[in-house]
């Protein structure tokens, strides 16, 4: 009854009310990184895939400026990360628009961090029903270890969590993800997001899957 009903009733009753609650920090966040991004705009969008591999926009803040060398290529990551950016992540506040996401029923509060969408195509049956659930802003691997264990190791949590859906766990992860954020534990510089091939074990598929379509390198 929880995981078909009453979760998708608390994600939209707590996530419209901490809108509302947040929306002064939601403002002078978005006004801070606005002038820190040197006109890049404050908020960030990118094609994730959702619930039985569905594709959704999610929102984060935006935390780095569009810099281009002379090639016009990007610059690297960390010399793009202002000094804004990098307070707001270490306080996890740029997941914060992902609350719009909670609302609309893109996403859940707690559940498996959604990944890129050009990698669905190489998970295998076992790492493919971490999708069985919505994605959510924190979950049970994310409690277990964030930035700090491998990929393969979070598809076993993620895929764990699907299994043992509870109101009890839900409330568990909350209290964790508060007590790392208040510890300032296991907050990296992003990058939590993208997957490691190799660690996944996937260079094979790539290979055959390329082969089979015949794709060059």
């Amino acid at each position: 009854m929880y995981k078909h009903f009453f979760k998708r009733v608390f994600d939209l009753f707590f996530s419209l009310a901490a809108i509302i609650c947040l929306s002064p920090i939601f403002f002078v966040v978005t006004i801070w990184l606005h002038f820190a991004n040197k006109g890049a705009g404050a908020f960030f969008t990118q094609d994730r895939p959702g619930r039985d591999g569905k594709i959704f926009r999610v929102i984060k803040f935006k935390t780095m400026t569009d810099e281009r060398d002379d090639n016009g290529e990007l610059l690297p990551d960390a010399q793009r990360l202002t000094k804004v950016g990098r307070i707001v992540r270490s306080l996890s506040m740029d997941e914060l628009p992902q609350l719009i996401n909670v609302f609309k029923g893109d996403m859940a509060l707690i559940g498996p961090r959604p990944l890129l969408p050009e990698y669905l195509w190489v998970f295998d049956d076992f790492q493919k029903r971490r999708m069985e659930v919505r994605p959510g802003i924190t979950g049970w691997a994310q409690v277990h270890g964030r930035n700090h264990c491998k990929l393969s190791k979070k598809f076993e949590l993620d895929v764990w969590y699907v299994d043992h859906l509870s109101f009890w766990v839900d409330l568990k992860i909350i209290l964790l993800t508060i007590k790392n954020v208040l510890m300032r534990e296991d907050i990296g510089e992003g990058g939590s997001d993208m997957v490691d091939i190799d660690d996944l074990g996937m260079e094979e598929r790539i290979q055959a899957y390329m082969q089979e379509h015949k794709i060059s390198n």
